[in-house]
């Protein structure tokens, strides 16, 4: 039988972090495709106002320091809160890292003594133009997981691949006999999609049966898609008109 020990990154505990307050729900949101997963998991970390446990380091990571508010992070970090602990990066790792962070995140979900783990991530939209409504889909690994997407309403994918550290977690859970769920909200990979993080959060509330302000958030995706549309008209603005069908006529053919 394959052993399950860890082959993630080493999670480092802050000076002031207290593990006693480990376990409820773990989530976790990465800078995937519309970063759809670490808008998500920041607002997480912002309105319910969780506590930094700890960082996430490799020799291998880019060293930057990340300034929220005046106050340097590194880029993988993990929070906790009342019954709920968030991991996020806020930085994107090529694909061959993806195996190591979901190693990572099910070793600090199992430590933790966590009950379930929620991956909130994005899928790409069929209409990348910016639209109100878009769709959440979930998938889990295990029968109650399933059930209560069904009670939450969200749609669960059927037949498909998942991909990345989603589907990796996904489907370890599956095997190691996990409760695992992912969120997959539909989202425009050509921007930080806020609309499609605020449907997760929206998924995530109805799951775990709790308020999670977002106002905020709401604010944030008007912004980006007004920012959008302003690049947008610039950019037709400024382009060269379609040839006219006489055009090519005068094009000087060079011998």
């Amino acid at each position: 039988m394959a052993d399950d020990s860890s082959a993630g990154y080493p999670l480092v505990l802050h000076a002031n972090a207290d593990p006693s307050k480990l376990g409820g729900t773990a989530i976790c949101g990465f800078s995937t495709v519309g970063s759809v997963g670490v808008i998500a998991a920041t607002h997480l970390i912002k309105s319910l106002e969780l506590s930094p446990m700890g960082t996430v380091m490799h020799p291998k990571f880019p060293a930057i320091a990340l300034i929220h508010d005046s106050v340097p992070k590194h880029p993988v970090r993990v929070y906790q809160g009342d019954g709920i602990g968030v991991f996020t990066a806020e930085i994107q790792f090529p694909p061959e890292n993806d195996a190591y962070f979901g190693e990572t995140v099910l070793e600090w979900f199992t430590k933790g003594g966590f009950d379930r783990l929620i991956v909130v991530d994005g899928v790409v939209s069929n209409d990348l133009g910016i639209k109100e409504e878009s769709d959440l889909w979930g998938v889990s690994s295990t029968s109650s997981g399933r059930d209560r997407l069904n009670d939450a309403g969200v749609q669960q994918i059927q037949h498909g691949i998942v991909s990345g550290i989603s589907g990796y977690l996904i489907a370890e859970g599956e095997r190691r006999g996990l409760d695992v769920t992912a969120l997959l909200a539909e989202c425009n990979p050509m921007y930080p999609d806020a609309r499609a993080a605020l449907m997760a959060i929206d998924g995530l509330s109805e799951i775990l049966d709790m308020e999670i302000p977002v106002q905020e958030l709401l604010e944030d995706a008007r912004s980006i898609e007004e920012r959008v549309r302003e690049a947008f008209e610039r950019a037709q603005s400024t382009a060269l008109p379609a040839p006219g069908p006489d055009d090519e006529d005068d094009v000087p053919m060079i011998h």
